[in-house]
């Protein structure tokens, strides 16, 4: 009952608030739970000094972050205080301010009403009431309040002691940073039968936990590294999500440009950002994507054929816009149904740059790898190894066999025997490629040769 009471008052509370109309609303997010908020709304000033009131901001802001302008008269307007009210009406917070005054508790009983009135003693652990020299604890009914106490707020509000030498009308824009928003993105790539082409689709996932609804705003979002000092404590609080997706109509939905030493993304549109909202805009479409289904064996570190797709960012492949940091699906069509077959995560990635998205171990390829020999001398050693790849495909598969080499402190290292040919990739590794025929196997012996002065 005391809930439905509290929720009864504040409803009433809400609907006699009078807010100022925001005429012009811009989100800048960023990938790490930050975001800038930029507000103009109509205000009156009078002549004097007085308080103005800045209501729905967002409850995670960071005060210290706030910056006020006003866009008319700014020579004529000081701002002599800045504070920021979050002391917001809750149940247990409306209760306390009464106690040790008298409350009225109304109960119903066969079809009539009582109401009984008591002083309220206790709020901390059920209500504790004084009525008719007794002690009541947690007494049934629907509690009263006459009035709103001092001191709470509805929303949490920026206010502003100013000294205004000017009387009218003005327009103010508020900016500020808020955690508790953040976005990144999400992309579904669908292959086709052979595994050679891919359509590419790419999502703006924003997760909005800010606790302000941010309307018909302009919408911009920041892919980089951007550095921010965390403040001590979060005050981050998850709630139940609603997620709303919204498809690209005309294309672009984004303009990608450079900004710093980042990307920019901004919407071609106005977007409303809702609290507790999960949203997702399409922002990238690219159809028949060359790619190429890559089989690795790397037995010094897994005994598992690993599988990657790869595939180049470029405008030659229908892509070529820089690729934000996020999580790709990779799924393929079974028939008339599509199924999930693994997913990863790709780094902030330039245009031009390769991309490979590993999706899990392959079933039907394994590998084994054994030390065969190995001899040392007082500034060299020598080691044999033999790698078996099997393959019970019924198609011939290519493995690409990795093998590092731990070099540190002046030791080089020489490939004095081989099986097959390599690549030496970089100075720590060398690269067998091996064809290996359906049900079958291939083995790749090598020797190599450590030398130091």
């Amino acid at each position: 009952m005391i809930k439905k009471a509290a929720f009864i008052m504040t409803v009433a509370l809400l609907c006699a608030n009078v807010h100022y109309a925001a005429a012009d609303v811009a989100v800048t997010v960023y990938n790490n739970n930050r975001a800038l908020i930029r507000e103009t709304r109509d205000i009156n000033i009078k002549k004097g000094v007085q308080t103005l009131e800045f209501d729905n901001v967002a409850a995670q802001i960071d005060p210290t972050s706030v910056l006020p302008k006003f866009l008319s008269e700014p020579s004529k307007i000081i701002v002599l205080e800045q504070n920021f009210d979050y002391d917001l009406v809750d149940t247990n917070k409306l209760l306390s301010k009464y106690i040790g005054k008298d409350i009225e508790i109304e109960r119903t009983g066969k079809d009539k009403r009582k109401n009984v009135k008591g002083r309220l003693l206790s709020v901390y652990g059920g209500l504790v009431v004084q009525s008719d020299g007794k002690i009541v604890l947690n007494p049934e009914g629907e509690i009263n309040l006459p009035e709103m106490s001092e001191g709470l707020r509805l929303k949490p509000t920026l206010a502003w002691l100013l000294d205004s030498s000017y009387e009218g009308t003005d327009k103010m824009e508020v900016s500020y940073q808020t955690g508790g928003i953040g976005w990144n993105a999400d992309y579904v790539l669908v292959t086709d039968e052979k595994d050679t082409q891919a359509d590419i689709t790419g999502w703006v996932t924003i997760n909005n936990a800010s606790g302000a609804t941010y309307k018909d705003a302009k919408l911009k979002l920041i892919a980089g590294d951007v550095n921010m000092v965390q403040p001590a404590a979060e005050m981050v609080e998850m709630e139940d999500r609603v997620y709303e997706a919204e498809a690209k109509k005309e294309a672009p939905s984004f303009q990608e440009k450079s900004f710093f030493e980042y990307h920019m993304y901004e919407l071609q549109r106005k977007a409303t950002i809702k609290d507790n909202e999960i949203k997702q805009i399409e922002f990238i479409t690219a159809s028949k994507a060359p790619v190429k289904k890559v089989l690795t064996y790397n037995g010094s570190q897994n005994q598992k054929v690993t599988v990657n797709l790869e595939f180049k960012n470029s405008k030659e492949n229908n892509l070529g816009m820089p690729l934000p940091a996020g999580r790709v699906r990779v799924c393929k069509y079974d028939g008339d149904a599509l199924e999930f077959v693994g997913e990863d995560t790709i780094d902030h990635t330039p245009k031009d740059a390769k991309l490979s998205v590993y999706t899990g171990n392959s079933f039907d390829v394994t590998g084994e790898r054994l030390q065969t020999s190995y001899k040392s001398g007082s500034k060299w050693s020598e080691e044999s190894y033999k790698i078996t790849i099997r393959n019970s495909k019924d198609e011939t598969v290519e493995v690409n066999v990795v093998e590092p080499f731990y070099v540190y402190g002046g030791i080089n290292w020489e490939i004095s025997e081989n099986s097959e040919k390599f690549n030496k990739k970089d100075s720590r590794t060398a690269e067998f490629l091996l064809k290996v025929p359906a049900a079958s196997e291939k083995v790749l012996t090598y020797k190599v040769k450590y030398t130091w002065k």
